[in-house]
């Protein structure tokens, strides 16, 4: 796939690439990472499936940009902070990200709201034609804390819903 510098997208390749996003020692922030872990346990282990790729990514910052280089789709799986009850699955685009108030950022770094929207200005051929955002209400990010009960509870839940979106 080539990068086209005239502001259109590249045609889609039919890759689609999941990714959980957050910090393994803070708490709830490790969710986006656990779901995703979850999902590959569950669904990946017998099943190849050359279409789809997946990374695990702590702190990406605006790193995030260059591992969605080239793919057609990407599933983002990260905790969010809005004030919903703890282990509330948030199913977004990126667009409706900015809904989201300042505080509902992210901890490392720079966020994924504003990272998707510096791609689409900076970046506009090579970013994916279609974001999905899995956004897990945290409750708890302290350092050395394991995931709260509520967001454990949420992980199965949040696993099938990726699984049903990389397999439309």
């Amino acid at each position: 796939m080539s990068n086209s510098h005239d502001g259109a997208r590249n045609e889609s390749s039919g890759t689609i690439k999941i990714i959980g996003i957050g910090q393994s020692l803070r708490g709830d922030d490790a969710a986006g990472l656990a779901a995703v872990r979850l999902w590959q346990e569950r669904y990946c282990e017998n099943n190849e499936r050359s279409n789809l790729q997946v990374e695990l990514a702590e702190l990406p910052g605006i790193g995030l940009l260059s591992m969605l280089e080239g793919v057609g789709m990407a599933i983002l799986v990260d905790a969010v902070c809005s004030g919903a009850d703890a282990g509330t699955i948030h199913l977004l685009s990126s667009e409706q990200l900015d809904a989201f108030p300042n505080e509902a950022g992210s901890a490392h770094g720079w966020g994924v709201a504003e990272t998707l929207a510096l791609g689409e200005k900076i970046m506009p051929s090579t970013m994916p034609e279609k974001i999905i955002v899995i956004g897990i209400e945290g409750v708890d990010f302290s350092m050395g804390k394991p995931l709260s009960p509520e967001v454990d509870l949420a992980l199965p839940k949040v696993a099938r819903l990726i699984e049903q979106l990389a397999t439309q």
